[in-house]
C-alpha cells in the first residue's frame, strides 16, 4: 500500500511531522480543553517527546494497528492547526478509523473538515479500504457535528462503555464505506 505527502488543500498542508514540531505538539497534548474528549490525559514533556518520536516514524500502513499521524498547517502562516490520524485497524478486511485533534483556537474554521476529508481520500483512494469508521465521546458534540457534515453515518451508541478519567462514559461509534464515499464525490 502506499499514499503521497505532504497534502495540499486551498488553506492547509498535510505533512509528516519534523522535529521542529516539538514545541507544537507539546502546546496542543498538554491543553486540558484538548486532551477532554481523548482517551489520554494532559501529557508531559517527555511523554510529548515520545508521541512526537512515533509520528516521526515511517508507516507502510500495511499491517494492524499502524497509525499515520500528519501535521495539519496553514499554508499562508505556517501555522500548526493540529493533526488527523487514519488508523489501520484491518488489512484483511480494508478498515480504518479516522482520527483528529486540533487546537481550541483552530475551531470554528472547517480546517478539522478540510483535513478529515483528505485523509478520508486517501484512504478510500489511495489505500485501498473498504470501511472507516470514527469513535468517539459521546459528549463531543462538536466531533459529532463534523462527522455529520463528513457524511458519515451514526452505527452505535454504547452507554457507558469506558471507565475514562474517573467516570463512565458513553461512545458513538460513526462509519463509511467506499460505496457512499464514491457517490459523494
Amino acid at each position: 500500500m502506499s499514499y503521497s505527502l505532504p497534502i495540499e488543500t486551498d488553506r492547509l498542508t498535510l505533512r509528516r511531522y519534523v522535529e521542529n514540531d516539538y514545541d507544537d505538539l507539546l502546546k496542543l497534548q498538554s491543553n486540558p480543553d484538548v486532551t477532554r474528549f481523548l482517551l489520554y490525559d494532559v501529557r508531559t514533556p517527555e511523554q510529548v517527546k515520545e508521541a512526537l518520536t512515533g509520528r516521526l516514524a515511517d508507516v507502510p500502513m500495511d499491517a494492524d494497528g499502524q497509525a499515520l499521524t500528519v501535521a495539519v498547517i496553514l499554508r499562508d502562516t505556517g501555522h500548526h492547526l493540529g493533526e488527523v490520524t487514519l488508523f489501520m485497524n484491518s488489512v484483511e478486511h480494508r478498515t480504518g478509523e479516522l482520527g483528529y485533534v486540533f487546537h481550541p483556537e483552530s475551531h470554528g474554521h472547517g480546517y478539522a473538515a478540510e483535513a478529515s476529508v483528505e485523509l478520508l481520500r486517501l484512504g478510500f483512494e489511495e489505500l485501498g479500504l473498504h470501511r472507516i469508521i470514527a469513535r468517539l465521546d459521546a459528549r463531543n458534540t462538536g466531533s459529532v457535528k463534523l462527522l455529520e457534515r463528513l457524511g458519515l453515518r451514526q452505527e452505535a451508541h454504547f452507554v457507558q462503555n469506558e471507565y475514562l478519567k474517573g467516570e463512565w462514559t458513553d461512545e458513538l461509534v460513526f462509519a463509511m464505506l467506499y460505496s457512499e464515499w464514491d457517490k459523494r464525490s
